[in-house]
């Protein structure tokens, strides 16, 4: 029992933890975006699966990991474009539309990826580099923890920042939130609400085009799988409603599937992977779970009649 404490609890699972949640976070942040906006945007998963795929094709054809976010960014712009396109311009049900979203774009990869790379896909692309900072190395525990790790995770940290600073501390952040709450408020204002509604879909394709590129070029290393986003879209999308839409706090939220995930990894040297695989999705359950239990009481609590007075 102490040797699999030790193993749980060790550097290398939460080195691991932040590696397995900057996918999710990426995600999770461009889906505070859209729900802000208010879209609810469940087409994450075929995003980030895109964004995989098209990272690795552009890391293939240019031999250049530069290349392939480059690509990304393009497709992320253009995948945003188009479900914007049929969400705020012709009004179509959202859900419906994630859903489509998902299997479009897991039809699309496999398609390509065999055509392309054959049936057992491809890996050794050109990835991302890991970083190694010289002065981290100095600090115990720190540094095994902070170093060595794919280039995006640091921007995911940056981007957080930033998205926050974004959302709550500027006038376009505002306007994009009002876009959700109070549209007709913004409109008599003079801003569209459309426009920051395609604004944050657009922003959404982009964020999940990058969790796509460090899941294919950064955690596997230039590798490409069908599927393998393996519903993180989903785990994102929950991440953003436990979050309350807060890109800070649905980084944090990824963090917590990211350990999870971790444990399961190091729990396979004594289950299991079966079983240890579901660990993150069960979390995912349980935290969706809190959100509309915890609503719930918010509800009950607020319908309540004031206490009479003396």
């Amino acid at each position: 029992m102490s040797d699999i404490l030790k193993s749980i609890f060790s550097v290398g699972t939460f080195h691991q933890m932040l590696r397995s949640a900057t996918p999710v976070a990426l995600a999770a942040m461009g889906g505070s975006l859209t729900e802000h906006a208010g879209i609810m945007n469940i087409g994450m998963d075929g995003m980030i699966l895109m964004g995989a795929f098209f990272a690795v094709w552009g890391s293939f054809l240019f031999q250049s990991a530069a290349a392939g976010i480059l690509v990304i960014l393009l497709m992320g712009v253009i995948v945003g474009l188009f479900f914007a396109l049929l969400v705020v311009k012709f009004e179509s049900d959202e859900f419906i539309i994630g859903c489509a979203l998902n299997t479009f774009a897991l039809g699309l990869t496999s398609y390509l990826s065999r055509s392309i790379f054959g049936a057992a896909g491809t890996k050794g692309n050109p990835a991302l580099p890991s970083l190694h900072i010289p002065f981290l190395s100095k600090i115990p525990l720190l540094g095994a923890l902070l170093n060595d790790h794919s280039l995006l995770v640091y921007v995911t940290w940056i981007l957080a920042v930033l998205l926050w600073l974004f959302v709550y501390k500027t006038p376009y952040g505002f306007w994009l939130r009002a876009s959700g709450e109070k549209p007709d408020t913004l409109r008599t204002a003079g801003i569209s609400p459309v426009k920051m509604k395609w604004l944050a879909s657009v922003l959404c394709g982009v964020f999940c085009g990058l969790a796509g590129a460090h899941l294919s070029l950064g955690q596997l290393s230039g590798t490409f799988a069908e599927n393998m986003s393996n519903s993180r879209g989903y785990i994102a999308f929950a991440c953003v409603i436990f979050a309350a839409a807060d890109p800070a706090k649905a980084y944090l939220a990824a963090l917590m599937f990211g350990f999870f995930d971790a444990i399961g990894l190091r729990l396979q040297d004594y289950i299991s992977s079966d079983l240890t695989n579901t660990i993150p999705y069960l979390i995912t359950i349980v935290m969706m779970v809190y959100v509309v239990v915890h609503s719930q009481r918010k509800k009950k609590a607020a319908g309540k009649p004031l206490p009479a007075k003396l």
